[in-house]
């Protein structure tokens, strides 16, 4: 399922990223879809209805009345559309979103809207960052709209920072993914899953800390991937740059391994599947300074204390849970995630190697094996949300038996 045959309504508000909606009409039409563009008075002033038309193979409209007085019905366009795309979207768009301000065409036709809704906000950094921004966009989130954060890079200001409107790919991509995971088979209905992710930072003073190299995005795709097949997930992540878009994943963010227990064992009588991805520190500090440790000597002795192991508690406190947890190794691979896998009291475990090329931390891609007591499944190099998927449709296999 993609975009075929859907019909998509983008509004275009007057900033300067418009001319990427060019590119985002020709990838969607492209693709099979119908496109309906629609302007506010000061979209004008950066592109032409003519470009637009042009390849939306439709008027563009940015005013309730034609020249020969005929109406351009707001409420048509709304119902007729199976999503609207509020891209770029200005401060001042988005303030009139959040608050009925209706005087222009794009907003009513927003306000008469029964469809899902994307923002794709643009803007210069401080006006991102501004506190009436950041309240606009959690209000239209808690309206239910979903929205494409804008990335970081070089504004028209000169500036440097956040604001950019996200890509036209990337706003193309979120809007199929929506389409696809509302054609996903639902085969975790009724299901809970709680997911660890990303590292443990363990503090040795108030600036420093002991952690290692897990971006959390193998994590971050399986909490994506599960909640498409209709699974209630939990996402326990440490401190990670990785961004949760899907609304239906409840977030909660650690930093050390004694916190990621604690909120690991607050939901985990309730859960059916446990997932531990992360990437947890073995060792912390036995004492953490109050202060910063200054350079003083030519050496610094630290005493480290083993940290909680919570997989192996999650397995020793194992219910009615399906356990899975994973192993990184650099060596005795198979070997390892065998103990691994046996002594921790896990139902399956995902092995991948630091020898393999493209497998490992930060990786886009990964390279896995899976384990269970009786079963031995190998894979070849893949995106991790794709690995994502394999890993749920093992854990399918085994769980639905």
């Amino acid at each position: 399922m993609s975009v075929s045959g859907k019909k998509i309504l983008i509004a275009v508000s007057g900033g300067i990223a418009a001319y990427k909606i060019h590119f985002l009409i020709r990838d969607f039409i492209k693709k099979g879809a119908e496109v309906q563009v629609i302007m506010t008075p000061d979209a004008e002033h950066f592109v032409t209805k003519l470009s637009l038309s042009t390849l939306s193979k439709k008027p563009v409209y940015t005013d309730f009345y034609n020249e020969n007085g005929t109406w351009n019905s707001h409420v048509e366009m709304a119902l007729w559309a199976d999503v609207m795309i509020m891209a770029p979207c200005t401060a001042n768009t988005l303030a009139k979103m959040t608050h009925g301000m209706c005087d222009n065409l794009v907003i009513a036709t927003y306000m008469s809207a029964k469809c899902p809704v994307f923002i794709a906000p643009a803007m210069d950094l401080d006006m991102y960052q501004h506190p009436s921004t950041q309240q606009n966009l959690e209000l239209a989130e808690d309206f239910g709209h979903f929205i494409i954060p804008a990335e970081n890079g070089e504004l028209a200001s000169g500036l440097i920072g956040q604001g950019r409107m996200a890509e036209p790919e990337t706003i193309a991509n979120a809007v199929e993914e929506f389409f696809n995971a509302a054609h996903h088979e639902k085969t975790l209905e009724g299901q809970t899953v709680l997911i660890t992710a990303g590292p443990t930072y363990e503090a040795i003073d108030p600036v420093r800390f002991i952690g290692n190299h897990s971006s959390g995005k193998m994590g971050f795709s399986l909490a994506e991937e599960a909640s498409k097949r209709g699974a209630k997930v939990i996402l326990i992540s440490g401190p990670t740059s990785q961004v949760m878009n899907d609304k239906n994943v409840d977030v909660y963010k650690v930093t050390s391994a004694k916190e990621m227990l604690d909120k690991v064992f607050e939901f985990y009588d309730t859960i059916d599947i446990g997932i531990a991805s992360a990437a947890v520190a073995d060792y912390a500090p036995k004492e953490v300074a109050k202060e910063k440790i200054k350079k003083n000597d030519d050496s610094l002795t630290i005493e480290l204390i083993k940290n909680p192991d919570i997989l192996r508690t999650m397995g020793d406190k194992k219910t009615h849970q399906f356990l899975v947890g994973f192993a990184l190794e650099t060596q005795n691979e198979e070997e390892n995630a065998k103990g691994k896998l046996e002594k921790k009291n896990l139902d399956m475990i995902v092995l991948n190697s630091l020898r393999d090329e493209g497998a490992g931390f930060k990786n886009d891609t990964n390279k896995i094996k899976i384990f269970t007591k009786t079963e031995k499944k190998e894979f070849e190099l893949k995106s991790k949300d794709d690995v994502a998927k394999d890993i749920l449709n093992f854990v399918e296999s085994q769980i639905l038996k």
